[in-house]
Order: C-alpha cells, then structure tokens, then sequence
C-alpha cells in the first residue's frame, strides 16, 4: 500500500473550501489528472454516490470507479477506489488561525502487473506533486468564492 498525504492552508472559512472540495462533478475545475467525471448512482453528494473519473497522469489513462464513503458536511469526504488502482481516499478540512487547513491523504495500491509496491513507490512523489498542485488550485478557486462574500461584509462595492 501506497501513502500520499499533501496539505493546503486556504485563506478562507472551512464553509468556502467545503463548497469547492464538495462539489464532485466540478473536481475536473481543480484536479489536473481527472478529465471527466460521470455518476453512476442517482445521487451527486453524501455516502454512497459512486462516479468514474477519467484520470490521465502522463501517458497512462484509466478510469477510476469511486464510491463515497464517508460525508460529513464541513469536515470530511472519504472515497474508496475500486479501479485498476484500488484503495481509499480522505480530504479533511479544519479550522487554522490562517483561515483553513485541507489535508487530502490516499492509501493506493497498484496491481501486482503495473509493478505492485515498486510502481506504488516510484508514483508516491509523482502523485504528492501533482496534488499539490491540484490543493493550490483548490485554494485559489475557494479564495476567489470567499472573496466577494468578504467584502459584502465590508460593505465595499467593486
């Protein structure tokens, strides 16, 4: 098994973040390895919505089942892989002095004819790279939603 765990800290409210990392068919927005994402349940949000994710990190393409696990509302999605990569997935989202804090860890297991725990190995930093990337992408499309509420209480104008 695989562990990747990367961390933001976002300038906004925990409501902000949860409003951008919630939204499941918008994750193509901000993460740059999934293309698309279809629901195969009825459901878009809560336990139990299971989507595929065309997913393309370089050359390799693959579509990513995932089924929704955990859902508490402001603090925490949790998803377990059922594709070629299987394992399980936890975005968290805390409260920080700086505004919040999203930790987003995976536990992947890759099968034993991609190269099992050696292939595991060599994608650990590729992975933690690009989903750093993706949280700061994250961060600036919930900072910009949090913006003009900001200012609202302000009472600026633009």
């Amino acid at each position: 098994m695989t562990r990747i765990v990367t961390a933001a800290v976002i300038a906004a409210t925990p409501a902000a973040v949860w409003q951008v990392a919630s939204n499941l068919a918008a994750q193509p927005d901000w993460m740059h390895d999934a293309r698309a994402i279809r629901f195969v349940s009825a459901q878009t949000s809560g336990v139990g919505v299971v989507m595929d994710c065309d997913t393309r990190i370089g050359p390799i393409r693959l579509t990513d089942r995932m089924v929704v696990t955990q859902w508490v509302p402001g603090r925490a999605i949790a998803i377990r892989h059922q594709g070629l990569v299987s394992g399980t997935g936890l975005f968290t989202i805390e409260p920080e002095r700086a505004g919040t804090r999203l930790t987003w860890s995976e536990d992947l297991r890759f099968p034993w004819w991609l190269g099992g725990p050696v292939a595991g190995a060599a994608a650990r930093p590729v992975l933690a790279a690009l989903w750093r990337r993706d949280l700061r992408r994250l961060r600036t499309l919930a900072e910009n939603a949090a913006a003009p509420a900001q200012d609202a209480r302000r009472g600026s104008t633009s």
